[in-house]
């Protein structure tokens, strides 16, 4: 049992510290977040949405549940990247839903009308370039916590810290 308890703390620590290397360390958004993230991303049916990072799955499959949306999310970390596997099947939306596997700067995004991230500040600062060389004029960008340094957002929304660019 203590085997089991050490390998389980030790997959959730190398868990962790992978994904901060990649872009940021896992922390899922609120709910309340997830929903005003893609307000203000003024998602609507027929959308393709983008959540790099996706973590535990919950801003993609809101984006298809709840807003009609076709999502895509981008993860490095095996074991969250299992989970979305498994929720997106358990909740029968692999038709709207589906995930990647890898580091979102090694996959192409030139097909999405909205990109959402919460991400550190330096994984901000190197997305800028390939977010302006491969989305199409139009596509909209929702950044939870941290802005994108330089870029004035369009909209944001103070009390959560969320901010809006195209």
């Amino acid at each position: 049992m203590a085997a089991v308890i050490v390998v389980v703390t030790l997959g959730i620590a190398v868990s962790v510290v992978w994904t901060h290397y990649y872009g940021a360390p896992w922390l899922p958004a609120s709910m309340p977040a997830v929903r005003r993230m893609l307000d203000l991303a003024e998602v609507s049916p027929g959308d393709v949405v983008y959540d790099l990072g996706c973590g535990d799955g919950r801003v993609i499959v809101t984006a298809a549940r709840r807003y009609g949306a076709t999502a895509v999310g981008i993860e490095v970390d095996p074991l969250r990247y299992l989970w979305c596997q498994v929720l997106i099947t358990v909740l029968r939306c692999r038709g709207q839903v589906s995930v990647r596997f890898g580091d979102f700067f090694s996959h192409d995004l030139s097909n999405a009308d909205v990109v959402t991230c919460y991400l550190l500040p330096e994984t901000n600062l190197r997305l800028v370039d390939k977010l302006r060389s491969e989305l199409q004029p139009g596509a909209r960008v929702v950044s939870n916590v941290f802005a994108f340094d330089g870029i004035e957002p369009l909209r944001e929304d103070g009390d959560t810290r969320l901010y809006a660019f195209t």
